[in-house]
C-alpha cells in the first residue's frame, strides 16, 4: 500500500525506529498508530547521537514531532 498509516497498521507489532525533528530516535515494537500519525511503541529505547539514553515501557509520539519512521530488521 502507498498509505503510510495503512503500512503501519500491517507492521504492528514489528520492531520500528521513529526519529523525531529534534534528532532524537526511539526504537521500539510498534504498538499502535491513529490517523494523525500518533504512535505508541512498547519495549522502547532512547537514542541521542546514536547512544542509549533511555529506556522506557510504552512511549506515546505526537504525529508533528515525526520526521521518519523506519521498520528495523528482524
Amino acid at each position: 500500500t502507498s498509505d503510510p498509516s495503512g503500512f503501519l497498521q500491517e507492521i504492528i507489532g514489528a520492531p520500528i525506529t521513529v526519529k523525531l525533528n529534534s534528532g532524537v530516535e526511539y526504537r521500539g515494537e510498534l504498538s499502535s498508530v491513529d490517523g494523525y500519525m500518533n504512535i505508541a511503541l512498547e519495549k522502547t529505547v532512547e537514542y541521542v547521537n546514536g547512544e542509549v539514553r533511555n529506556k522506557y515501557g510504552d512511549v506515546f509520539i505526537r504525529g508533528n514531532n515525526v520526521l521518519y519512521i523506519s521498520q528495523d530488521a528482524v
